[in-house]
């Protein structure tokens, strides 16, 4: 009986000492910064620079013309970012996903229809001693503040979690069950579009991009990286999930799903929509159904 106890006792103590190491430290939102220590400026565009050991760098835009796109390509890479730049005389973020190198930061301004000329060229040097930065703090795609609803959210369902697998378990089964697949959305969605993270948890309702979006937008408000990743899935359908980083584990890519046994590939739009069937736990699960391309 004391052999019992004492092997008893000293079960619990490592396992509460498991579970004190996993538990996530306190969330904080990542706050971009145009800090101006590190500036370009040509032809109405300004390229602030200071803070590329962050994963990010912020450009504004002042000029007269309508539309205006970014196009963000790492040196080696044959992939090319390509991003509309909204706002007027206010920054937006672009993260440097690609990691450590030189990135070429080409503006371009719309002359008529689907024709647009280079204003503005710089390359600039990126070394990022913490390569999960560029999927912990906001950006374009995945767009939140300390402020957004969906930050407070994040942190209600975080609340009771000791670890991190709580924290994706409350996050990921808030998600399937409160939103809703909007397919008059999907079938009218328009070329260019970025999620509102907020107006997509006030709704209800959206699409593959949404809900990866605001997965995205909970989990890097609790200090846990993840990547919004658009590819194709399907016969060619273009589509957006996301990967996810836990400690002791890794990148979990394409499958952030635990069912208490083993990891299986959650896609959280496939999984809302079908209920949990297991036809669709089996698709999502297959990673082969899945092909990144970029990720934000």
């Amino acid at each position: 009986m004391k052999i019992r106890r004492s092997l008893r006792a000293v079960t619990v103590m490592l396992f509460g000492c498991l579970l004190c190491c996993s538990k996530p430290a306190s969330a904080a939102t990542l706050v971009p910064s145009a800090s101006g220590t590190v500036t370009y400026n040509q032809a109405g565009v300004t390229l602030d620079a200071s803070n590329t050991s962050q994963g990010y760098v912020m450009l504004q835009y002042s000029g007269n013309a309508s539309k205006i796109k970014v196009q963000i390509t790492r040196k080696g890479s044959s992939d090319t970012y390509t991003y509309n730049l909204n706002a007027r005389s206010a920054y937006e973020v672009f993260p440097l996903t690609q990691g450590d190198g030189t990135y070429a930061i080409v503006v371009f301004e719309q002359v008529s229809g689907n024709q647009y000329m280079p204003i503005f060229s710089k390359t600039v040097d990126a070394k990022i001693p913490d390569a999960h930065l560029p999927f912990l703090y906001p950006n374009q795609y995945v767009n939140f503040s300390d402020g957004s609803a969906v930050v407070k959210k994040s942190n209600e369902l975080a609340g009771a979690a000791t670890d991190q697998i709580g924290i994706l378990s409350g996050v990921y089964n808030y998600v399937i069950q409160n939103i809703t697949y909007d397919t008059v959305k999907a079938a009218n969605v328009s070329s260019g579009y970025l999620p509102n993270v907020d107006t997509v948890l006030a709704e209800k309702k959206g699409i593959c991009f949404d809900y990866a979006a605001v997965m995205a937008a909970m989990l890097r408000a609790q200090n846990i990286p993840a990547k919004l990743v658009v590819g194709y899935t399907g016969g060619g359908l273009y589509h957006a999930w996301i990967n996810v980083y836990l400690d002791n584990i890794g990148w979990v890519d394409n499958a952030i799903y635990f069912d208490g046994k083993d990891w299986k590939l959650m896609d959280p739009t496939f999984a809302a929509g079908g209920n949990q069937s297991e036809q669709v736990k089996t698709y999502i699960g297959d990673g082969a159904n899945y092909q990144a391309k970029y990720t934000y």
